[in-house]
């Protein structure tokens, strides 16, 4: 069956990889994908990612990050859905767990966390919050 959120899909894949106690996860592989594992690995939320080619089709392939037997993702939320998105100014942007977490915007800078979005002054599609 066809997969019509493809965000979606890939983070329920990381969730559910933390929850079975998996040490890596894969994925189809995209461009916005890839700049979502970029965020996660640079704000410490996973260990690392990387691009596996097999032919025709590519996967990213994530290596999970475990504190204490415990996956250090602790939630992973899709704000912005295709039946609803989100759209929020740069000063309207979401604090997640008051600054412990993340939120992955797509600006028109591209994708970035929303440290960066607020230190670049833009605003745009609240994609995903980590914490």
């Amino acid at each position: 069956m066809p997969v019509t959120d493809k965000i979606s899909d890939f983070i329920t894949r990381i969730r559910n990889a933390g929850v079975a106690g998996h040490k890596t996860v894969e994925a189809p592989y995209s461009n916005l994908k890839q700049a979502i594992a970029e965020i996660l690995k640079d704000n410490g939320f996973i260990a690392d990612y990387e691009k596996v080619e097999n032919g025709v089709h590519s996967t990213i392939k994530l290596t999970l990050k475990y504190y204490n037997k415990q996956p250090v993702i602790r939630e992973l939320k899709r704000i912005s859905k295709p039946g609803r998105r989100v759209y929020v100014p740069s000063d309207r942007l979401p604090r997640v767990k008051n600054g412990l977490g993340t939120a992955i915007v797509s600006t028109s800078q591209g994708v970035v966390s929303d440290k960066q979005a607020r230190n670049m002054n833009v605003g745009g599609e609240v994609l995903i919050t980590v914490w």
